[in-house]
C-alpha cells in the first residue's frame, strides 16, 4: 500500500512539474492557434468581399478568399508547432512523400482539381452563364475545383467533373438561350403575311422583349412549299415553358388566319378545318 502511495504521489509531482513548467506554453499555443483559424476565416472573407466590390467575378473572389484562408491557416499550425518546440522539416519532408504516392493512387480527383483551377482562372464561363456541354445544358450554379454544377428548369442539380468540361466544346449563351422553330407552309400561301402573323402571335408572349428580337423569316425551299423559320431568345431558367407558349401561340394564329400547313407527304392541311371529329394524323385541339 505505501509502495503505491509513493508511486501516485510521484506520478502527482510529475504532472505538477510538468504543469508548471508547460502548462502556459502549451495554453498560449492553443490560444493562438484559436485565434489564428479565427483570424484566417475572417481574412478569407474580407478578401472575398472586397474582390466582389471590384466587380470581380464570383468564382474567382471565392477562390482567391480561400487561398488567402488556407496560407494563413499554415502559417498558424507552423507557429504553433514551433511554440511546442516541434521542427517542421520533418512534416515537410513526409508530406513530399505522402503526395508522390497520393498522386498515384488520386489521379482522377487531381485531375478534377487541375481542371477546376483552370476554369477558375480562365473562366470560360461564370456563375450565372447557361452552358452546354457533353450534351448536358442548365445554368451555372457553382463551380468548385472538383466540379461544376448546374441547375436545370426543373430545378434539378447536374454535377459535371471538371475534367469532363476543360478540353470539350462548351456553348455559353450567358443568361439566354436560343430556340430555333421551322414552320413548312405551302407553296401557294402568302409567305408575308404568315411571317406577319408569327411575329404578332410572339408579340403576344411575355418574355421575349428585349435584346436581340425575335426573328422571322424564310429558312428554307422544299418540293411545293416554304419553311419558315423562328428564332427568339428565352431566359434559360423558362427555357421550356416559353417555347410551348410561343408553339401554342403560334399554331392559334395561324388556325385562326387559316393558314394550311405542309403534311409530311406533301400535302396541305388547313388548320381551321380539322375538328374534333377528324382522324387526320397530326390534329390538335387548339388550346383555350
Amino acid at each position: 500500500m505505501e509502495e503505491n502511495i509513493q508511486a501516485v504521489s510521484g506520478l502527482i509531482d510529475t504532472l505538477v512539474e510538468f504543469s508548471v513548467q508547460y502548462g502556459f506554453q502549451l495554453l498560449g499555443a492553443l490560444v493562438v492557434l484559436l485565434v489564428g483559424l479565427k483570424v484566417a476565416s475572417f481574412a478569407g472573407r474580407k478578401v472575398t468581399g472586397l474582390c466582389e466590390t471590384k466587380n470581380i467575378d464570383v468564382t474567382l473572389s471565392r477562390f482567391i478568399g480561400n487561398v488567402v484562408k488556407i496560407v494563413l491557416v499554415v502559417m498558424v499550425v507552423i507557429v504553433t508547432l514551433g511554440n511546442f518546440g516541434i521542427s517542421i522539416a520533418p512534416f515537410i519532408a513526409l508530406a513530399g512523400a505522402s503526395a508522390f504516392g497520393a498522386t498515384l493512387a488520386i489521379q482522377g480527383p487531381l485531375s478534377n482539381y487541375g481542371a477546376g483551377l483552370s476554369i477558375i482562372l480562365a473562366r470560360p464561363f461564370v456563375v450565372g452563364n447557361t452552358i452546354n456541354v457533353q450534351g448536358v445544358s442548365g445554368v451555372v450554379h457553382e463551380i468548385t475545383l472538383a466540379q461544376t454544377v448546374l441547375v436545370g428548369e426543373d430545378g434539378e442539380k447536374i454535377s459535371i467533373p471538371n475534367k469532363e468540361v476543360v478540353g470539350q466544346v462548351i456553348v455559353n449563351s450567358r443568361e439566354k438561350r436560343v430556340v430555333q422553330t421551322k414552320i413548312q407552309i405551302g407553296a401557294d400561301q402568302d409567305v408575308q403575311k404568315v411571317a406577319d402573323l408569327i411575329r404578332d402571335a410572339l408579340a403576344g408572349v411575355p418574355g421575349l422583349e428585349g435584346d436581340p428580337a425575335p426573328l422571322v423569316g424564310i429558312h428554307d425551299f422544299a418540293y411545293g412549299g416554304v419553311v419558315i423559320g423562328v428564332r427568339f431568345w428565352v431566359l434559360s431558367d423558362k427555357y421550356f415553358a416559353t417555347r410551348y407558349a410561343v408553339n401554342n401561340a403560334i399554331f392559334d394564329s395561324l388556325a385562326k388566319a387559316g393558314i394550311a400547313l405542309r403534311a409530311p407527304d406533301g400535302t396541305a392541311l388547313a388548320l381551321d378545318s380539322l375538328s374534333a371529329d377528324d382522324d387526320t394524323p397530326g390534329y390538335r385541339e387548339p388550346i383555350a
